[in-house]
């Protein structure tokens, strides 16, 4: 069948270490724009084209269901585990309460961006949802049931609270529709919807036969990339032929090999859940942290330990003639925060290009490219530098110099002079967009 074109459319220490992760919190983003599929049999279905069937899943209203979701992702590097949850904002496993929560659904769920997950999720309309991780000899499980928002980490008997979606933030506010934090699709459906928002001029859909998921009839939906330079081969979307509900997706790389994403159902069943299924009182001796409590701790960047005595005044003979303008350029020690204020960090945030090939661009804080155990500062361990050679490529260009970081599906080029270019894109592509924005 022909092609359906679719119409729609820090520091110096921190950040050698960080920005490998870096590059996988890119990678975890891109996976939620670009996921897809595999199939097991043909059933002989009605023929439908690629528009109708588009139009299918976005008329498909199932307000009730329950299945498992085997979720794999290979992005060619080692699994973060929990590490994943520890570079995102508010993020931490701490028992003590001081550094958030183990339950907390933004650093937990982003365990998903590596590896092989089993998901247990059951839906019965608009207000009651529930995501479950399960692994060898624990469990993590979000629920949401009315008004309540409720996480819990078996492992550490931790639990995460919130009464009300709008005054817990950001966090609950995902949940309580019924989804993952933000870039960590975890359901079929959910990487369709972003697979499908991002389509446009620079895509081809079209169907390419039939296939048999968890028992039940499918369409293949197929997703690729008209330009050249993507890393992403293409994306398979498997849609229930009754009720238009995503069942599975399989991203596969341009290079070939094995799949970037496999996510899909193993089993479905579109019957009311039991009322029970949504039900949850934390086991006893649980700590629990509610969310008002971790959001007040997200936006708080005053040092814990302040000293108790301050001055109450401050000394009277100040320097009449105060600099007008601060330098732009702030002491590579000061708090990020201070960094960003300046001009620096993720607000420079640009995006060049379209589609499949958009690159970010954006300033490291300090303006200034990876150290190296070269460098006059000195402070590269061994170990790290030749593990930072690994996993980089040197490049030279118009721009200068930098290094190239690479994955599977996303490439990020760090420079010397502290840009980075992130991208679903080749090295190449990387190259040039940075020769070109000089």
């Amino acid at each position: 069948m022909a092609p359906y074109e679719s119409e729609s459319a820090g520091r110096r220490k921190a950040t050698r270490y960080v920005v490998p992760v870096a590059v996988v919190g890119v990678a975890a983003a891109t996976i939620g724009l670009v996921p897809a599929l595999a199939d097991s049999g043909n059933p002989d279905l009605p023929k439908i084209s690629a528009q109708q069937l588009i139009e299918k899943i976005a008329k498909s209203d199932v307000q009730q269901m329950s299945g498992t979701v085997k979720i794999s992702t290979d992005l060619g590097l080692p699994s973060l585990g929990g590490m994943a949850g520890g570079f995102t904002p508010g993020a931490g496993g701490s028992s003590d309460g001081k550094a958030g929560s183990s339950a907390d659904p933004q650093s937990k769920l982003t365990e998903l961006a590596t590896g092989t997950h089993t998901l247990r999720i059951a839906a019965d309309g608009a207000d009651r949802h529930k995501l479950s991780v399960l692994d060898s000899a624990a469990e993590y499980s979000v629920i949401h049931n009315g008004d309540e928002v409720w996480a819990y980490d078996s492992a550490s008997n931790e639990a995460y609270h919130a009464k009300d979606a709008a005054a817990a933030g950001d966090r609950a506010a995902k949940h309580r529709k019924g989804e993952t934090p933000k870039g960590v699709p975890a359901t079929p459906k959910e990487l369709a919807d972003e697979v499908l928002k991002a389509s446009g001029k620079t895509t081809s859909i079209s169907v390419e036969g039939t296939s048999q998921v968890a028992g039940r009839d499918a369409y293949k939906l197929l997703v690729k990339p008209k330009q050249a330079g993507s890393t992403v081969g293409g994306i398979t979307i498997s849609v229930d032929a009754k009720t238009g509900v995503p069942l599975k997706f399989t991203l596969t790389p341009a290079g070939g090999g094995k799949a970037v994403v496999d996510a899909g159902f193993t089993k479905v069943d579109f019957s009311k859940p039991a009322a029970s299924t949504f039900d949850f009182t934390p086991p006893k001796g649980a700590k629990v942290t509610e969310g008002d409590d971790l959001k007040a701790r997200d936006k708080s960047h005053a040092p814990k330990d302040m000293p108790k005595d301050m001055p109450k005044d401050m000394p009277k003979d100040m320097p009449k003639d105060m600099p007008k303008d601060m330098p732009k350029d702030m002491p590579k020690g000061m708090p990020k925060e201070l960094g960003d204020a300046q001009g620096g960090g993720m607000k420079d945030l640009k995006v060049i290009g379209e589609g499949w090939t958009s690159i970010a661009e954006l300033k490291l804080p300090g303006g200034q490219g990876l150290p190296t155990g070269g460098s006059a500062s000195g402070d590269v361990p061994p170990e790290a530098q030749k593990f930072m050679d690994a996993l980089g490529d040197h490049v030279t260009g118009k721009f200068g110099s930098g290094t190239v970081f690479s994955t599977r599906l996303v490439n990020a080029l760090v420079t010397d002079d502290g840009k980075v270019y992130a991208g679903a894109v080749t090295k190449d592509a990387l190259v040039k967009a940075a020769n070109a924005a000089q």
